[in-house]
């Protein structure tokens, strides 16, 4: 994961877009420049959502697609046979952590607290999500590292285009940002080169030049 994010920083969070918008939606995010995805687990039709964002991307191997919301063992079987190519987990779920040590899957654990961050690293783990970033104090990553060196983080939760510069400049290494991206009108009115270019203003938001 950590090599992935040094190429993708940021994570389009797709969580329940529309069966028939789906394809449109994740062109225009990656028209936009991005280059990871993550389909919630809980989305209606989620697997499948899975299984056609890797058609439609099949000869662009830089995209990555990923399962999030993998917390039962339900879940992780079906994220494994729809082809995600990482799991994300909103906190520490024991059994996908076991899951994807034994398949060998990138995993992307969701943590908060000191506690879920040592559980993390007995499995191996050692870049996690840190979640709901938005809502911590801006320190409290680096907190984090301080004891546990060696780890790094994901911003997921409240990662919008007014914190998204501030999140990488104290030390995340990516971000995941889901409701943010698109605003909902652009989306509804399929207003696809709009779409392409709130992500690009994004990511130039993000990394200015």
């Amino acid at each position: 994961m950590r090599e992935w994010l040094k190429r993708a920083p940021v994570c389009a969070i797709l969580r329940n877009i529309p069966q028939d918008v789906l394809r449109d939606y994740a062109e225009a995010v990656y028209q936009g420049g991005i280059r990871m995805f993550e389909v919630a687990m809980n989305s209606e039709d989620g697997p499948a959502q899975i299984e056609s964002l890797k058609r439609q991307f099949e000869r662009r191997p830089e995209v990555k697609i990923g399962a999030g919301t993998v917390t039962t063992p339900k879940r992780c079987l079906e994220a494994e046979q729809a082809g995600a190519d990482f799991f994300l987990t909103p906190s520490v779920s024991e059994k996908t952590l076991e899951f994807c040590r034994e398949k060998k899957i990138p995993l992307l654990p969701g943590v908060m607290t000191p506690s879920d961050v040592a559980v993390c690293l007995e499995y191996g783990y050692t870049v996690m999500k840190l979640f709901p970033a938005g809502e911590l104090p801006a320190g409290y990553m680096n907190s984090l590292k301080g004891p546990f060196d060696g780890t790094d983080y994901v911003a997921v939760g409240g990662v919008n285009r007014d914190n998204i510069r501030r999140l990488f400049e104290i030390g995340f290494i990516g971000v995941g940002i889901g409701s943010s991206l698109i605003p909902k009108e652009v989306v509804k009115n399929r207003s696809w080169e709009q779409a392409e270019a709130c992500v690009r203003e994004l990511l130039q938001q993000a990394f200015p030049s």
